[in-house]
């Protein structure tokens, strides 16, 4: 299935992880940053409707200078003592969140339909893989639209979320460290969609599902190789 799932994603097709059972229990919708258009963002609006985000690589996030905005709101608990309690603690999944700061496209009018978050996370997608500080300057706005995830520098090794299972499904892939992620949502019962009913869109939709289990073994098997 791995290999189905990055065939897809080089294709230009939508990718399901899920992530572990005993973690968030999710289904995400992947498609790869560098591939996306305006339908890629209409299908996930509408079939999976849960946050849409930019997931990048540490090292483009630390050459770009980004970092967490946990850690920004603690920083400004030197101004307001409440930012600081708002930090305190983790996710019910235990993790602290990936995520850093949401930006737009300067080309962009609101920046949240269809063409506009298809801009941003495609553009975005060519500033991860070459790194240009002064192109994201320019480029680029916030607070925007699209929320980007920073991945663990360790990737799977730190951390194991849908943020460093779809990176690391990135380079697998050989493609840009960018990848666009939304959870599904399940809107008869008003959770996660859950694995057996992504199961049956996947079969509908034609399109992979990958277990993290498959990533997470990849990559212990590159780490021995």
């Amino acid at each position: 299935m791995l290999a189905d799932a990055i065939s897809a994603l080089k294709a230009g097709r939508f990718v399901l992880v899920h992530d572990d059972k005993g973690r968030e229990d999710e289904i995400d919708m992947v498609i790869a940053a560098e591939r996306v258009t305006p339908e890629h963002i209409a299908i996930m609006r509408k079939d999976a409707g849960g946050l849409l985000c930019l997931a990048i690589a540490s090292e483009p996030a630390t050459k770009l200078g980004l970092v967490f905005m946990h850690d920004m709101i603690a920083g400004m608990g030197k101004v307001n003592p409440v930012f600081a309690k708002l930090t305190e603690g983790r996710a019910a999944y235990g993790d602290k969140p990936s995520f850093s700061i949401a930006v737009n496209h300067r080309s962009t009018f609101t920046g949240i339909t269809d063409i506009d978050r298809a801009l941003t996370v495609s553009k975005m997608a060519g500033v991860c893989k070459n790194g240009n500080v002064d192109e994201f300057a320019r480029d680029f706005r916030a607070p925007g639209h699209i929320p980007i995830l920073i991945a663990a520098k360790g990737l799977l090794a730190e951390r194991k979320g849908h943020t460093e299972l779809c990176v690391y499904l990135m380079k697998l892939a050989g493609m840009a460290p960018a990848v666009a992620i939304c959870e599904m949502m399940d809107s008869v019962t008003h959770r996660a969609l859950t694995v057996e009913k992504a199961g049956e869109y996947a079969r509908k939709a034609g399109i992979p599902l990958l277990e993290a289990s498959e990533l997470k073994e990849a990559y212990q098997k590159a780490k021995v190789a």
